[in-house]
């Protein structure tokens, strides 16, 4: 979480091959209370960062996953700190 700007475009050039226009890059750190976002906007690049007091982000169960894709509410939902995977189609009730 010490990286600067220029070391988090490094670290998404180096996984992804590229930072892509209007494309948002997360990094949390191991408690899941602190995150990283690196947004490309197309003209700059821009980094700001989060910290919750209490609680922490949920992120994708997958070890794996390197890319999840999110919707705009989503995002502003796991910026807050809310559980993001509820928003939109996590949330659909389809038995009752």
């Amino acid at each position: 979480m010490r990286a600067g700007t220029d070391t988090a475009l490094a670290r998404v050039v180096g996984v992804f091959g590229a930072a892509h226009p209007h494309t948002a890059y997360l990094f949390a750190n191991r408690r899941a209370n602190r995150m990283k976002v690196l947004v490309h906007d197309g003209i700059g690049i821009w980094l700001a960062a989060r910290r919750l007091h209490h609680g922490h982000f949920v992120w994708p169960q997958e070890s794996t996953a390197n890319r999840v894709s999110l919707s705009r509410a989503q995002l502003d939902a796991l910026v807050l700190g809310l559980p993001w995977s509820r928003i939109g189609e996590g949330g659909i009730i389809s038995v009752v």
